[in-house]
């Protein structure tokens, strides 16, 4: 889908870009021979210089090059481009960011392979792993969890961010992760009901009991997370396609995602939830 964007063009809004799609310029390649295209000249003298860096950055396969010129709510564009290198990303932390919280877990999904961090055992290692990825999907990470890492460990993300909270919300979805599943047609099964909050309190026990049940719960419910947007992913790339000529063309099978490794303990849910 980025080969047929034009919004991420200095000056080119999404009238513009319609206006290019509906005279039959429907990507890059288009442009070059499409005669007297439908905008001023200048318009489309920065369109030509542009598109021939677009095209050099979309080689190089520079993900963050078209990042930094989508909004936010336009950057699901980039995911059928990227996806083979994407990291669906979600963290858990002891707060919202106050002196002395920290993240406790963190989990890491590409499409095939599950990697979870814990707090005291492998946190050091996600660094590492991450920066091998193009593209980040999150729900909220703009705000939250990449902010919260690049404090944390002292790096810089700069790879592309799909924050799938403003695609959700451009479509009428609107509210936190676990209302747009359920608008959405997703089932948490016996996770249903575990929020941030209880995830919090998860850690707690854990740390005050050693009891691996509430590890295994809370890595069950920061998993599912990232399970889940990979399939949020594909449904909003192809609700946004409607409003393109590319539905037809274009558009993505939703992924079975891969079994969550743990399982959430409903004795231990029950139990944090009557404190």
């Amino acid at each position: 889908m980025i080969e047929n964007t034009f919004c991420h063009v200095p000056g080119i809004g999404a009238t513009t870009e319609q206006k290019l799609w509906g005279a039959g310029i429907l990507s890059w390649r288009d442009f070059p021979g499409a005669g007297k295209p439908p905008v001023a000249r200048r318009k489309a003298d920065t369109l030509r210089q542009h598109l021939e860096r677009s095209t050099e950055r979309l080689a190089a396969r520079d993900a963050a090059y078209f990042a930094r010129s989508l909004r936010a709510d336009q950057q699901w564009r980039l995911f059928s481009e990227f996806q083979d290198s994407v990291a669906y990303l979600d963290i858990e932390t002891t707060g919202l960011g106050n002196p002395g919280d920290h993240i406790t877990t963190i989990a890491l999904y590409d499409g095939l392979t599950v990697r979870h961090y814990v707090h005291g055992q492998n946190l050091a290692d996600f660094p590492g792993d991450i920066a091998a990825y193009s593209l980040l999907v999150t729900f909220n990470g703009k705000t939250f969890d990449v902010p919260f890492i690049q404090n944390y460990f002292r790096v810089e993300l700069d790879q592309a961010h799909i924050d799938l909270r403003y695609v959700l919300a451009s479509l009428g979805f609107r509210g936190g992760l676990k209302a747009c599943e359920k608008k959405l047609g997703l089932d948490r099964g016996e996770l249903e009901g575990v929020d941030g909050f209880l995830a919090v309190l998860l850690w707690r026990k854990y740390r005050r009991t050693g009891d691996r049940r509430y590890l295994d719960t809370l890595l069950s419910y920061n998993i599912q997370d990232v399970l889940n947007l990979e399939v949020l992913m594909a449904l909003s790339f192809n609700l946004r396609l409607r409003a393109t000529p590319f539905e037809a063309t274009h558009r993505l099978p939703v992924p079975t995602p891969v079994r969550n490794p743990f399982e959430a303990d409903p004795e231990i849910i029950r139990s944090v939830v009557g404190g």
